[in-house]
């Protein structure tokens, strides 16, 4: 594992296509979980706690961020 973003494994949903519209994960040392654009790979990453990635993940299988 890493720190840098440049240095990372990312990785990206076996759901995606190839139409470059994705977002892909790394993980880094410490838990911390890595989000960057895959159009942008040099570009900004985010990166969150394992508590802040598991609230989210939990959210998405809750389904909390469907569309009305």
């Amino acid at each position: 594992m890493t720190t840098e973003p440049s240095s990372a494994e990312w990785r990206k949903s076996t759901y995606s296509g190839n139409g470059g519209n994705c977002v892909e994960i790394a993980f880094f040392d410490g838990g911390q979980v890595g989000v960057r654009d895959s159009k942008n790979p040099t570009g900004p990453a985010l990166k969150f706690t394992p508590s802040e990635w598991s609230a989210f993940l939990s959210g998405v299988r809750d389904r909390q961020f469907d569309r009305p």
